[in-house]
């Protein structure tokens, strides 16, 4: 089965809009966020996170054009937003995994681990470590 050029600027077009809606959920989210301390300076530098981080993230992936990083990005913002509403934080829940935890399919080398913790990052914080 082929693709043509139509079904391309489809996509892409489709892909636009929902990256668009995205963008706006943050900031309509931005503008009926609340601390969950209920104070007034926490609800102001968590209102200012949000927005420089949705900023910075979608000025750095504004160039993409691979349809899957795209899906990828997409996904990690929905996390992300799925996330800090249940929450009711903005920032990425941290993870731990202590060194040499995680079982390799051979050998116990620390390259294996690393390669391993890589791939068992959770989704909402593929770009978190990028940009901090």
């Amino acid at each position: 089965m082929s693709i043509s050029k139509e079904d391309i600027s489809k996509m892409t077009t489709a892909t636009r809009q929902e990256v668009i809606g995205l963008y706006r959920r943050i900031f309509r989210l931005v503008r009926k966020w609340q601390a969950a301390s209920g104070q007034m300076e926490d609800t102001i530098k968590e209102k200012q996170y949000i927005l420089n981080e949705a900023r910075t993230l979608f000025q750095k992936n504004k160039n993409l054009t691979d349809t899957d990083l795209i899906k990828q990005c997409i996904d990690e913002c929905t996390a992300r937003i799925e996330i800090g509403l249940h929450y009711q934080i903005p920032y990425p829940r941290p993870i731990h995994l202590p060194p040499m935890g995680l079982t390799p399919l051979r050998g116990r080398g620390l390259r294996s681990q690393e390669k391993l913790r890589k791939f068992s990052k959770p989704v909402y914080l593929k770009s978190h470590d990028e940009i901090s």
